[in-house]
């Protein structure tokens, strides 16, 4: 049927506005609250009249608000993906073709928006409250505009902006940070000025999305590297060799360091000492000999070979120095090798062999979704797999991490382009349920093919090249005048690790049966069974911040 007019329609950040579909507008019945410095998000939804010919007008999107919350735009565009999701996905997916899928949030400054004939867009509007802040509500309109300021449709929103501060996280959030693609991406030489600003402010978009752990390249990161290939060398340590043995340049580490601490992070993760998939090899690290900087040790390298271990018995006491010296013990998190399996035990306990005297006293995690080889000693402190973890909650195993990644793609949350945004909303509610201490995902900004075999444009292989479903790879684009940009996803796994913080808040103030009743009243949500009802955790968060007292 023909549109004489514009169509507007307000939506909550959890609806997905897909080009071809009308979308679900916002609950008004359901409170929308901010509270101080917290950025609560909605999106403007429009479509055009209908078009026989020609071009449409551009238009603006205009935000009229109180001086308590400061708004920032973007657009919502669509990125093309192939990789959607794997033949047996479970029926938790809003779709599955290859198409248009809406993820990159592109910061909208000045310019004008060009709409789409015959097209659903959507404006993404950040709302977020000065900090100290007036309580009290306030009625935000969005307002589409053609480029001549003529009034094209209006929609409003009413903000009850809260007088409370959420917490800082009690868990780790940590989501591995990766430099080779900031550089490759960006032309960049590594370790330039020019990179070490990108990687700052790359540093401060993690920030943004709660990320409080931040891997640390000390030797290229042995991850997601096929067998017999290398990625591009991003390794902090200098290090040197001549016939007195070894000696150490820790100035850029030093240099990452006050970089992290500048951004509020507040644990480092060591690279992996040794390959991914059974710990069988050395890492790629790279030496200075004779003046030249060679690669010393890799897959060629075994991990009980004596040469590595003579490199460890010199570099980790130093490293431990100056991580003493410039963060402090008790932050530092090491890993050995990730997702050891039963058949890949022997290896793993080989390997821990090799370090674990260099390393007594410290902070060992690894992924780790064999409930057996945890119970055998293997590794003390385990990340399950969300889809793996249940014998470790049944056992009580504390401390216990989560993580998921491309394999948890049936039952479990996750956050890929096809699924809702309610199945990534609510991993923040089963993490505090869960009694979690960390959580642990892959991929903040992994830009390449799957196994680092080659280079990707996020912005049109969003699958890594077909590798994973698209989603899992990054969290954030590597914008113009290396900017990163955030996406839907990002944006909501903030939110749910503000449900997180909240929920601490709640039972600091209330006690942990307040939160329970709220959050999980028929005691049965876990990890595989969860609401997939978008306006559910509205209402939680609304009824959470009534239980507070301070609404």
């Amino acid at each position: 049927m023909p549109r004489d007019t514009w169509t507007t329609v307000l939506c909550d950040s959890l609806e997905k506005v897909f080009a071809d579909t009308e979308p679900r507008s916002f609950d008004h019945g359901i409170p929308q609250h901010v509270l101080a410095g917290e950025t609560v998000s909605v999106q403007l939804a429009f479509l055009p009249p209908t078009t026989a010919q020609g071009a449409l007008p551009e238009v603006r999107v205009r935000v009229e608000a109180d001086g308590r919350l400061q708004a920032r735009l973007s657009t919502v565009e669509l990125v093309p993906a192939q990789f959607l999701a794997y033949d047996d996905h479970d029926a938790g997916y809003l779709r599955d073709s290859a198409g248009l899928y809406p993820d990159l949030l592109r910061p909208l400054g000045e310019e004008a928006i060009t709409p789409a004939i015959g097209q659903w867009r959507a404006v993404w509007v950040d709302l977020t409250a000065a900090m100290p802040t007036t309580p009290g509500p306030t009625t935000v309109s969005l307002v589409l505009t053609d480029d001549d300021g003529a009034e094209l449709g209006r929609q409003q929103v009413v903000i009850e902006v809260v007088d409370a501060e959420l917490p800082a996280l009690d868990l780790v959030n940590t989501h591995w940070f990766h430099c080779d693609g900031l550089a490759t991406h960006y032309g960049l030489e590594v370790w330039s000025e020019e990179h070490w600003a990108v990687i700052d402010r790359f540093m401060a978009a993690a920030a943004d999305v709660k990320i409080n752990s931040l891997l640390t390249p000390v030797w290229t990161p042995p991850l997601d590297t096929a067998v017999g290939h290398y990625r591009r060398p991003t390794q902090l340590v200098g290090i040197a060799e001549d016939d007195q043995g070894y000696s150490f340049d820790f100035d850029r580490l030093r240099r990452w360091i006050r970089l992290a601490r500048s951004h509020g992070l507040r644990s480092l993760e060591i690279s992996h000492l040794f390959s991914q998939w059974g710990a069988r090899t050395a890492p790629a690290i790279y030496v200075e000999r004779n003046g030249a900087v060679v690669r010393a040790f890799g897959w060629d390298v075994g991990a009980t070979d004596p040469a590595y271990r003579r490199l460890l018995e010199a570099l980790l006491p130093a490293l431990r120095a100056v991580l003493d010296e410039e963060w402090g013990p008790e932050a530092v998190i090491w890993h050995v090798s990730d997702e050891p399996h039963g058949d890949q035990a022997a290896t793993y306990l080989a390997a821990r062999q090799v370090i674990d005297d260099l390393l007594e006293g410290c902070t060992i995690v690894d992924a780790l979704s064999d409930f057996e080889l945890y119970r055998s000693g293997t590794v003390a402190i385990p990340v399950a797999a969300t889809d793996a973890a249940q014998p470790f909650l049944e056992a009580g195993v504390d401390p216990l991490w989560l993580y998921y990644c491309v394999a948890q793609n049936r039952d479990v949350s996750n956050r890929f382009f096809a699924m809702p945004s309610s199945r990534n909303r609510v991993i923040g509610t089963q993490l505090f349920l869960a009694g979690a201490r960390g959580f642990l995902h892959w991929g903040f900004n992994f830009y390449n093919a799957r196994g680092s075999l080659r280079p990707i444009d996020p912005f049109l292989e969003p699958d890594a090249g077909r590798g994973f479903p698209a989603g899992d790879a990054f969290l954030v684009y590597p914008g113009t005048d290396g900017v990163p940009w955030p996406s839907i996803r990002s944006r909501v796994f903030t939110e749910a690790m503000n449900d997180l913080a909240l929920m601490q808040l709640v039972r600091d103030r209330q006690g942990l049966d307040a939160v329970r009743t709220v959050a999980d009243p028929d005691g049965d949500l876990s990890l595989t069974h969860y609401p997939l009802g978008p306006d559910h955790y509205r209402r939680v968060r609304a009824e959470l911040i009534t239980t507070l007292g301070t609404a």
